[in-house]
Formats: structure tokens, C-alpha cells, sequence
């Protein structure tokens, strides 16, 4: 479990290419070294990854044909940036929002609006079936970064970034037409596919009992 705070962003270092599988490692932060252990869980760009290997400051995880093809950790390079976050424990502060590491789809940036203290980036999922759990005010992961969403539109919406997260994380260097991962608030789409249940048996009864009436006055 996350909490969709960002602690630092690491660098990738080395990519190991297997057929349908991959290897990276990254310099992990000093801070965010203690008490890392094999099997422990860290989300890199908001999805959940399991250590493989520690050697000092250089840790491994392996990512699975699903994972590449889900999320755009198949689309890092070495070199690149990625947004880390250790799994919370107990006693840690929700400053986010709970989030489960599990990225429901990826989305394109299309568009980035800058002002003088902050920036408005639109973002288009690539699996618009998730377009209903997106609501104005809700919850939102992107590249394991819990964000507020702003304006909605039937395919797009949009978050309204500070200065404080553009720098804290790799969506400051994020540019038009790349893809960031999305993980939906769980407790939003609990609530929306339960209203969609109840309106679905709602109007199935509603029809049931137009039927019978038909089928009275054809008895009639």
C-alpha cells in the first residue's frame, strides 16, 4: 500500500532485456536505503515493483511482460528519472491518498497550460472505459503521484500542478505526448460501479414489470 507522496526520484542505471521481461536498477536515494530488504515492495511511477537485488546504493527490480505492457515503465530508458515511493507502514502519514500500486491504464499528455505559479496538464487515458471513475474534485494517481482532479471532459481531464510538486517529481520534466501511468481512487470506483449495479437492476425490474403488464393485456 502507497500513500501517493512521492520521497525522491532515482535514476535508472542499467536495463536487462529478456523476451517478454526486463531488469532494471536504480540509484536509490541513501535516505530511502534503510532497512530494504529482498521482496520489499517500492512503486516506481506509481506501480508496485518488487526488490530482486540490493548491491549499496543499486537496487533491482524485475518487471513482468503485464507490467511493460500495462504501464510506461517499458517506455524507460537508462537515464531516465522514475518517481519512487517506499510501501507505507502503520504509523506513516496519509498525506495522499491510499493507493494499491496497481496501474489501471496509461494516458497521453495532450496538452500543458503554464502560468507564472503553476502548470495544467490535460491528460487523455488510453483506456477511456476509465473516464468514469475520473470526477471533478476526486482523487487521482499519476506516476504514482496523488493529484486532485481539476476539469473533466467526456475523453480528458486535467490537474493543476505547484511549483513544489513540479520540482519534487518527474512531472516537471514531462512533455507533450508522453504517457504517464493512472491508477484510480478504489474507493471512487467502488461507489460508481455499485451505482451503476443498483441502476442496472432498477431498470431491469422497471422493464420486467412492463412486460408482465403487456403480457396481461394480450391475455385480456
Amino acid at each position: 500500500m502507497f500513500t501517493g507522496i512521492v520521497q525522491a526520484t532515482a535514476e535508472v542505471l542499467t536495463i536487462e532485456e529478456k523476451a517478454n521481461f526486463r531488469t532494471h536498477t536504480i540509484k536509490m536515494p541513501e535516505a530511502l536505503l534503510a532497512g530494504l530488504e529482498l521482496g520489499a515492495s517500492v512503486a516506481h511511477n506509481g506501480c508496485c515493483l518488487t526488490v530482486t537485488a540490493v548491491e549499496g546504493d543499486r537496487v533491482s527490480f524485475d518487471l513482468i511482460k503485464e507490467t511493460l505492457r500495462i504501464t510506461n515503465l517499458g517506455d524507460i530508458q537508462v537515464g531516465d528519472q522514475v518517481n519512487i515511493e517506499r510501501a507505507a507502514k502503520f504509523s506513516d502519514e496519509i498525506g495522499g491518498h491510499l493507493m494499491s500500486g496497481h496501474i489501471m491504464t496509461t494516458a497521453e499528455i495532450v496538452k500543458i497550460i503554464q502560468s507564472e505559479n503553476n502548470r495544467e496538464i490535460w491528460f487523455k487515458p488510453l483506456d477511456q472505459t476509465q473516464m468514469k471513475y475520473i470526477l471533478h474534485k476526486g482523487f487521482v494517481g499519476i506516476d504514482g503521484i496523488s493529484l486532485t482532479v481539476g476539469d473533466v471532459t467526456k475523453s480528458k481531464f486535467c490537474v493543476h500542478l505547484i511549483p513544489e510538486t513540479l520540482a519534487r517529481t518527474t512531472l516537471g520534466t514531462k512533455k507533450f505526448g508522453q504517457r504517464v501511468n493512472i491508477e484510480i481512487d478504489p474507493h471512487t470506483q467502488a461507489i460508481v460501479e455499485t451505482v451503476e449495479r443498483v441502476l442496472a437492476q432498477r431498470e431491469a425490474s422497471v422493464l420486467a414489470a412492463a412486460a408482465q403488464e403487456l403480457a396481461k393485456d394480450s391475455d385480456s
